[in-house]
């Protein structure tokens, strides 16, 4: 039988490459017995200096860090009058424990359209704040009542949940208060005691829309202590206008259950201190004077 021819240099390269193999086997079994006969238990040089740089990294990584020192807050500058909307952040800053500067603006005798007044508040209306320690460490104004319960429930964390839900139902009962209890009690209280002449149309008109309203709330508050289910800027917001509700033409007693949420805010320290604060200026206020209702209720573009 013919067999195939090889070349001697082949035999030479296949021969040679078959030693190296060998070689290679052997030196892998003197290194495992080395290895084997290390005792057990015992790290080899490079693990034990791994093992301590990790014991290292992880002490410097639970190490306490000395507490940050934090600045007292500021006084909140409060630009206010003894109204319902005046009162709404003057009880939100007592209720959050924020120190505040009370800055009277006698909207009787015109401050309110002071060039100083308007560059915080453009709408010629108080109440308005400038905290010194707004965002980012820098001094905000703020002006229209409901922005600020807002801004001031964000820095604070307090009666303005975090929560996306809660929140929206607290934004709800705000926008109410903002578009419909404030404005018609507000008219309410205008032609009821401030209009030169007895408008039967005007008065049966708000004081019907203020019965509406506030029927709202109670059927609300039949099955909560709180509009938005916890106290919120949403109660705070309502409260100025709803504790004067014979100025407005009503009977609580039709109401039991706003009452009842009447009685349950009034009885907070803080609310009760907010709503208390007076300017003495205020107490001298001559509605009846020709000068004073031109200033308020006779104002045109400027």
């Amino acid at each position: 039988m013919a067999r195939k021819a090889v070349k001697a240099g082949s035999r030479k390269k296949t021969a040679t490459k078959g030693r190296g193999v060998a070689a290679k086997r052997a030196l892998a079994k003197s290194k495992g017995r080395s290895s084997s006969s290390q005792p057990k238990g015992t790290k080899s040089k490079a693990a034990q200096s791994k093992a301590s740089k990790s014991k290292v990294a992880k002490s410097k990584s639970t190490a306490r860090k000395p507490a940050a020192r934090t600045r007292p807050q500021r006084p909140i500058d409060l630009y206010f009058w003894p109204t319902p909307n005046g009162q709404k952040i003057s009880i939100m800053l007592e209720e959050c424990g924020l120190p505040y500067n009370l800055i009277p603006v006698n909207i009787s005798k015109g401050d309110q359209f002071k060039p100083e007044f308007l560059a915080i508040s453009p709408n010629n209306r108080m109440p308005a704040i400038v905290d010194p320690d707004g965002p980012g460490g820098r001094s905000i104004s703020v002006f229209e009542s409901g922005a600020i319960l807002q801004y001031l429930g964000r820095k604070t964390g307090k009666f303005y949940p975090r929560d996306e839900r809660a929140r929206v139902a607290v934004d709800e009962w705000l926008m109410w208060q903002m578009g419909g209890l404030g404005p018609m009690a507000g008219q309410a209280h205008h032609f009821r005691s401030y209009a030169p002449e007895k408008i039967e149309y005007a008065i049966k008109r708000y004081t019907n829309e203020c019965h509406r309203l506030y029927g709202v709330m109670n059927k609300r508050l039949a099955e909560r202590d709180y509009l938005a289910d916890t106290y919120s800027i949403a109660d705070i917001a309502c409260i100025g206008w709803a504790s004067r509700w014979e100025r407005q033409g009503q009977d609580i007693a039709e109401f039991p259950h706003l009452g009842r949420w009447i009685e349950r805010l009034m009885a907070r320290p803080a609310l009760e201190r907010g709503m208390k604060l007076r300017v003495e200026e205020a107490g001298q206020t001559n509605m009846l004077d020709p000068e004073v209702r031109k200033v308020l209720f006779d104002q045109r573009a400027r």
